[in-house]
This record gives structure tokens, sequence and C-alpha cells, in this order.
């Protein structure tokens, strides 16, 4: 890891493996843009949905995204916010570090990413919009048959929660989260396209009205697999229990 990038990982970020950065990933990583190989995504889909018991392909794809948006969302929010630098996450730039059942757990980058070339919310962010998450949950959607947005609310979901974590980071600014706040606040982007990470999470005030809960926008449907049943922010859960209560 270079200077440039060490001071991210204090506070919220304490617990996290630093990115490896080197100029040379190693044979040892995965280039991010293998994930665009259709055969190669469904044997990886298989290796990780083995733990589930080969349980629905949707489901299992969901869950994988979720550790790999997790990854994407904590070091590229805490580089671009923080630093205001922009994180080589392309896939045709970045390498991925695997478990042995294929889930995301670390990122290989060729460099410690440049400074932000500006910073309204959109084109700050558009490497990881368009560079990574765009083309990744088109395939990942082609491959196992679930909803585009799922994908998209996977990330929305990580996005919204570190870019409110970052806030309690030693480095931040009072209004660090903004930008990321901005982004999800509109409804298009720039273009005209429909922003995929608009409002992913909702905030709603359960029986104890100074805790609010964490509610997604969309299901991300591990309740498919049946040991495993509704996250701990589903909205398919929040309303059955609101339903109860009532």
């Amino acid at each position: 890891m270079t200077s440039a990038l060490s001071p991210l990982y204090i506070g919220p970020l304490e617990g996290l493996t630093p990115p490896r950065v080197s100029a040379a990933p190693g044979p040892e990583t995965l280039a991010a843009r293998e994930l665009l190989d259709p055969a190669y995504l469904d044997a990886l889909l298989a290796r990780f949905g083995a733990r589930y018991g080969h349980g629905d392909r949707r489901a299992v794809a969901s869950l994988w995204s979720k550790w790999h948006f997790s990854a994407l969302a904590a070091h590229g929010l805490a580089a671009n916010l923080l630093l205001e630098r922009d994180l080589p996450l392309g896939l045709d730039e970045l390498h991925l570090e695997q478990s042995a059942v294929g889930q995301t757990t670390g990122l290989a980058l060729r460099h410690a990413g440049r400074p932000l070339a500006e910073l309204d919310p959109y084109p700050r962010f558009a490497t990881l919009l368009d560079g990574h998450l765009t083309p990744l949950v088109e395939a990942l959607a082609a491959a196992s048959g679930a909803s585009p947005k799922v994908f998209w609310s996977n990330a929305g979901n990580y996005f919204e929660y570190f870019a409110g974590a970052l806030a309690d980071h030693p480095m931040a600014s009072p209004d660090v989260s903004e930008p990321a706040r901005a982004l999800m606040e509109s409804r298009s982007l720039p273009d005209g396209r429909r922003n995929p990470l608009y409002r992913p999470v909702r905030y709603v005030t359960p029986a104890e009205p100074d805790r609010p809960a964490r509610v997604r926008r969309l299901c991300c449907i591990r309740y498919l697999i049946d040991e495993l049943g509704y996250c701990g922010n589903c909205p398919l859960a929040c309303r059955r229990a609101g339903k109860a209560a009532g």
C-alpha cells in the first residue's frame, strides 16, 4: 500500500484490509474484466453457490455481489470523499483478490488513484458507476436471471452505508458525505438516464422513535436460500412486521 492511501484505514475503516497497490498485480489475482466472461462467471457462481447447497441461482449471485460491492464501495468512497482521489476501479484496470470459493476479499490496484478531475456528484463517481457497476450488473443479471435492480440495490445499499460511515472518520470534513448524498437524491443522471442509485435506502420510525430503522428500497432476495431468511434491512420483513403490529 502506498502512503497516499495509508491515512484512510483508521476509525470506521480500521477493520478493513487496505488494497494492494502495485503496477504488477501478480498472477494470484484475477483481472476484474474476467467477470464479464459468461463462462467464467457461470463457473464462479457455481463455486460460490456450493456453500449454499447450490441453491437458487438468483440469490447466490445476489449474495456474491454483496461481498463484491461492499469492497468497491468501502475503498472507492473512502479515497473519493476523504482524499478526492479516483481509484482505478474500472473493470479494465482493477484486479481482485478472491477466497477459495470465489468471494471477493480484496482489491489489487495498479496505482493509488488520481486526483478527481471533477467534483460534481456524478462525474466524481463515474469510474465506479460506468466503468465497473453498469457492465457487471448486466453480466450478473444475464448469468443468474435476477433483475438488474437487485444488484443495483445491493450496490446502493453499500454506497449509502459507507457514505454515512465516513462522516465519523477522523479525516472527514463536516460535509464529507454530501457528494454521495446528492447523487443518491437525483432521480436521473446528467445524460438523462435513470439513476440506478436513487434513494437505495430509507429510514423509518419504529417503536423506538429515537432509533430510526434502516430499510433497503428493494429486497436482496437472499431469503430464496432457505437457511438464510431475510437480512436485517429487508423491506419485505419490515412490511410484514408492520402488518403484524397493525
